[in-house]
């Protein structure tokens, strides 16, 4: 292209030989300019035409290409200006031009792959027609994974790119990693922390947790290579070390099966008589209750022991929903009814109550005096 912009020029007399070379460096502008443009376009048209498909792998791919080609267009057209420079300017400077393409082309390959992973991550998340969402946790380490893997395999090709030898700097890595180890002892841990919490599952992203040897209780947020991010019930972030999690116990709340309601309630001592009633009539109500698991979970309602101021029996029983809201629902529907039953049944709730007896040896309640 440039002998032909010479000859050109030089037969119409246009530009003086000595500054062609101005000329060639706006045609390469131009054509980068242009080659952008019609890029663009036909990544449009691909977009309208993939999107008719039911395969949604093709646009992640034109999504992550989108980018990295139009920094590619322009890249080239800049080194090609920069070679038009080179050949007319005799400066050591541009001796680097070379090696500079070749990394970018490897940044740009790098970029596209790091891209298309970053999609595939929120794919793999999504419901599809016939397959199931895989759960955050999963996604998410399948891709740091893969971006590590990506970003050191571009990391070694470049440095063989620039002259480095990669055996070289793989045995300094293996010397040098001692005395790293030693420096980055905490980093070290949380990064062998996280890859336990990937592999043993304890939690995954969305869980509420709690630990009874810490104050951490909240919902996970993200679980990263150093730090697991927890959002506590007053919305507050919480950032845990990674490696903490090997040392403490973890409650997971969220992989519980059924929420459990144990309560206890005392009737009135001269209602003893109708405590059989009372428990009987609460039992079938919760065994007829739909929104109770009672076929395959415990479920008692028994009197339990003479206390102070009343008889109590017990509630144990379980509901089918895991949901905090909904389980503080059933669980006020259950206790109205409990009082209504003792009600019904011509007893009542007991309060705490004295009785003071008097030197005749008759009981008397006790009354305060008035002012």
């Amino acid at each position: 292209m440039s002998e032909w912009i010479e000859k050109v020029s030089s037969i119409g007399g246009l530009i003086p030989a000595e500054q062609v070379w101005i000329l060639q460096v706006f045609v390469v502008i131009f054509a980068a300019l242009l080659a952008n443009y019609y890029a663009r376009r036909f990544f449009d048209k691909l977009e309208k035409r993939f999107a008719e498909t039911k395969n949604h792998w093709d646009e992640l791919f034109l999504e992550a290409a989108r980018k990295p080609a139009a920094l590619f267009i322009w890249a080239q057209g800049l080194f090609w200006a920069l070679d038009i420079l080179r050949a007319n300017a005799e400066v050591d400077l541009f001796d680097a031009v070379d090696p500079i393409r070749r990394v970018t082309v490897i940044v740009l390959i790098t970029w596209f792959v790091v891209r298309f992973v970053s999609g595939m991550e929120k794919q793999l998340m999504e419901p599809g027609e016939v397959r199931k969402p895989m759960d955050a946790t999963t996604a998410k380490a399948i891709s740091k994974l893969l971006k590590a893997a990506a970003i050191i395999t571009a990391a070694l090709v470049m440095l063989q790119t620039l002259g480095f030898s990669v055996s070289g700097v793989l045995a300094f890595g293996g010397i040098g990693g001692i005395a790293i180890g030693f420096a980055a002892r905490d980093l070290l841990a949380n990064f062998f922390g996280a890859l336990m919490l990937y592999f043993d599952r304890p939690f995954a992203v969305g869980d509420w947790v709690r630990s009874p040897d810490r104050e951490i209780e909240g919902t996970i947020e993200d679980i990263g290579w150093r730090l697991t991010r927890i959002r506590t019930f007053d919305q507050r972030p919480l950032y845990v070390p990674n490696a903490t999690f090997a040392s403490i116990a973890v409650e997971n709340p969220s992989r519980m099966f059924n929420r459990r309601i144990f309560e206890t309630i005392g009737i009135r001592y001269q209602d003893a008589d109708k405590m059989q009633r009372i428990t009987d009539r609460v039992r079938q109500y919760l065994i007829d209750h739909e929104d109770l698991e009672t076929e395959h979970q415990t479920l008692i309602v028994n009197f339990n022991s003479y206390a102070a101021s009343s008889l109590d029996f017990f509630i144990y029983t379980f509901t089918k929903t895991r949901v905090w809201e909904d389980f503080h629902h059933i669980k006020q529907e259950v206790l109205l009814k409990v009082f209504e039953i003792i009600r019904e049944e011509g007893a009542d709730i007991a309060f705490p109550t004295r009785t003071l007896h008097l030197g005749d040896g008759n009981p008397e309640a006790f009354i305060p005096p008035s002012n």
